[in-house]
């Protein structure tokens, strides 16, 4: 690190290793960091304060500063964790291969809505096809108000179409499941010599195990952050509508309902359970809503009374 580095520095975290970063500094150094403390959650996209420390060579983040929004996800006491933050929009990946678990595309979904981040499902791999079994599903978000972009990182085909669907000047992050190619999309997306942020980037990823979050400047004043892949999620349940839960079918059909409090399960006159049995709300997305209300409860009880997890 320069013995002429200011004393502290506001920067951006621009790739997460665990408890260790890589930040871009105003001036465009990427600067190795790490939290100033346990209880301080940082996360890639974040615009944070930091102060040098120059016994070992690093920025300490001492401050985050306020979030203009923020993907989370609940730990198990159902508490909240941040994942990406300060997103225009949050990109939704899945494919034909794996077969997707559109239960977690739900959530990644709902976490979008109730944060009011502007969400869009990404289909990437079409050109191994889409069944009728998931063009039934795309149609129903069609229905719901969520758009689906079919594109392929193998060929480059439609990835302008991906592109268009990040606001300009803003972020976006992909997120998914393991093996649907969101890294293989940023590949194309980004010419091979700013695919490579840095050699410092470079030598953070071979030091450490742990999952990484990178972002990555795009034309246009954009920015993509690749998240890792994951197996299961969960929106945390500070960020949830109660009511809701991020449906947005719900929040359209619950005025319909007899009772204020309806949840929507077992309740009498019920309109949204109504509209599912009518197949005017797809039923899938309805077992789905009701399998994060069951969660949802879960993760209430495990915090306790008046805990935050």
């Amino acid at each position: 690190m320069s013995e002429t580095l200011e004393a502290t520095v506001l920067a951006q975290v621009v790739a997460t290793f665990g408890r260790h970063m890589t930040v871009r500094a105003g001036d465009g150094r990427l600067l190795r960091a790490r939290p100033f403390g346990r209880a301080l959650a940082v996360v890639c996209g974040d615009e944070v304060r930091c102060r040098a420390d120059p016994r070992h060579d690093e920025l300490h983040v001492v401050e985050v500063l306020p979030r203009r929004s923020a993907l989370y996800r609940a730990n198990l006491r159902g508490g909240s964790e941040p994942v990406v933050a300060n997103l225009g929009s949050l990109l939704v990946v899945l494919a034909p291969l794996p077969v997707p678990d559109l239960f977690v595309v739900d959530r990644y979904l709902a976490a979008a809505a109730s944060t009011h981040i502007a969400a869009t499902l990404v289909v990437n791999k079409e050109e191994l096809g889409i069944d009728a079994a998931l063009g039934a599903e795309l149609d129903a978000y069609a229905t719901a108000g969520y758009a689906a972009v079919r594109c392929s990182a193998a060929s480059g085909a439609h990835l302008e179409a991906l592109l268009a669907a990040i606001p300009a000047g803003a972020a976006a992050a992909l997120v998914g499941q393991s093996g649907v190619g969101k890294s293989s999309l940023v590949a194309r997306l980004l010419p091979g010599e700013q695919l490579a942020i840095g050699e410092l980037v470079r030598e953070e990823e071979g030091r450490h195990t742990t999952t990484v979050s990178r972002l990555f400047e795009l034309p246009g004043g954009r920015a993509l952050i690749d998240s890792p892949g994951v197996r299961d999620f969960a929106p945390a349940i500070d960020t949830l509508d109660a009511r809701s839960l991020g449906f947005v079918e719900v929040e359209r059909l619950a005025g319909g309902c007899r009772f204020l409090d309806c949840r929507h399960m077992r309740e009498p006159a019920c309109a949204v359970r109504a509209a599912a049995e009518a197949g005017t709300f797809h039923p899938r997305r309805y077992e789905s809503y009701r399998r994060l209300r069951v969660l949802f409860d879960k993760l209430t009880a495990a915090r306790g009374p008046g805990g935050r997890g």
